[in-house]
């Protein structure tokens, strides 16, 4: 064989192959790099010069000084546990560790390759209490914020059940789809805003191109909706696991993910908080004027209220819902990147953690109509924010789950919704 494979070569080549190669030249592969990370600060001034060491059970050991933005990185070998210790004596005298602060931390990695460890040193040590009251208004600003991000993949989702009677189970991947695009683009270097639209873009043309190459088929074949429904659940499962083939399952970082904290009136909010909440009410306010001003709006509103009627008056049916497609998927994608900045953080299943919430938002305001998705969606955002107060990070979302129990049992049409006969 290794003579037939010579023989295909030209003469060079060939003869390259007989002699050996130098010990330079073999380079060995690449591995993938693990790190762990952290930023010292004594409120907003970096602590520069302090030294932290990474040490693992199996004896390896590294060390890193904070940078003058307070930065340090120190890269391990291999996933797995390690004890990182702050030494004390490289920290200034006006900035002792604080008290009671663990030190050293054991860490653990799991399935991301970057951790993260923060010391807390300075005027950390005795933080400013904050007031019940305080504490409240800055939870509802976070779940009005939260809120109207959810409102926006959820407006989406009801238009294209408004318009095809489908639920669409593969929705959460066309908001993971919308953060993915942003970063890819963002790293072969378009410039932050054009990536942002872009990535938008091409969530819109992948609502084109499943409309056209899925959906509009099954609908001219007469397919019902329930088999249509376990479609989307087994699109929803190809795509999640072809971005994870890509993109990998680390959680990545958008540029500008790290944001400072700003105050209003005593309230602190994060700056990239503030603008989802203003993106998220600007593109809302746009779609229902979509909805209720414009020829599309108005075919929109009729396809959904009773197809066969619309078609019956000269409206373009298939053209309305492929139209529908584009824009709840554009909405999606939007919503996906508003979602990493929240987080924040871009992963290859962040849709899926997000698509109970959007359903029980849905639900809540009124399957099928726009208005309800919004007031439903705001709604679950404030009481997932709110009940942090109470309970464990861990646990915000369980709410959701009630939210829509409560509402099936309670009134099944949701808030908005018109209730009707079945049977």
């Amino acid at each position: 064989m290794g003579v037939l494979f010579a023989s295909l070569l030209p003469p060079s080549a060939a003869s390259a192959m007989d002699r050996p190669m130098p010990a330079q030249v073999q380079a060995p592969m690449k591995s993938q790099e693990f790190t762990i990370r952290g930023t010292l600060r004594d409120g907003k001034e970096p602590v520069v010069g302090v030294r932290i060491t990474a040490t693992s059970i199996n004896g390896f050991t590294a060390e890193s000084v904070t940078d003058k933005d307070g930065r340090w990185v120190i890269v391990v070998p291999e996933k797995g546990t390690y004890e990182v210790l702050l030494d004390v004596s490289t920290l200034p005298p006006d900035k002792p560790l604080a008290s009671g602060e663990p030190n050293p931390r054991i860490v653990e990695f799991g399935t991301s390759s970057n951790m993260g460890v923060i010391f807390k040193v300075g005027e950390n040590i005795a933080p400013p209490v904050t007031s019940f009251g305080t504490i409240v208004a800055e939870r509802v600003v976070a779940g009005l914020s939260f809120g109207l991000l959810l409102a926006l993949t959820a407006v989406g989702l009801s238009l294209v059940f408004g318009t095809t009677g489908l639920t669409n189970f593969a929705h959460g991947e066309m908001v993971t789809f919308g953060a993915v695009a942003a970063f890819g683009l963002s790293a072969w270097g378009f410039p932050v805003w054009a990536a942002l639209i872009v990535a938008v873009l091409l969530g819109g043309a992948l609502g084109w191109v499943q409309d056209w190459g899925l959906w509009k088929p099954l609908r001219r074949r007469g397919s019902a909706l329930v088999p249509m429904m376990i479609v989307s659940i087994g699109l929803a499962l190809a795509m999640r696991y072809i971005i994870l083939f890509f993109f990998g399952g680390t959680t990545e970082q958008l540029p500008g993910a790290q944001s400072p904290l700003l105050k209003f009136a005593g309230i602190s909010i994060s700056r990239n908080t503030l603008v989802s909440l203003v993106v998220s009410l600007v593109v809302i306010i746009a779609v229902a004027l979509l909805l209720l001003k414009t020829r599309f709006g108005k075919a929109t509103r009729a396809v959904a209220d009773n197809p066969a009627l619309a078609a019956a008056s000269g409206i373009d049916v298939d053209r309305v819902i492929r139209m529908v497609w584009v824009v709840g998927s554009m909405l999606a994608a939007l919503g996906g990147i508003l979602w990493a900045y929240y987080r924040p953080g871009v992963t290859f299943n962040m849709g899926q953690q997000i698509l109970l919430l959007i359903f029980a938002g849905v639900t809540l305001g009124g399957l099928g109509t726009v208005f309800g998705a919004l007031i439903g969606s705001v709604l679950v955002g404030l009481m997932v924010e709110i009940s942090t107060i109470w309970l464990e990070a861990d646990l915000k979302y369980v709410g959701a789950l009630a939210v829509m129990i409560l509402v099936l049992l309670f009134r099944p049409q949701g808030i908005l919704g018109r209730r009707e006969r079945v049977g």
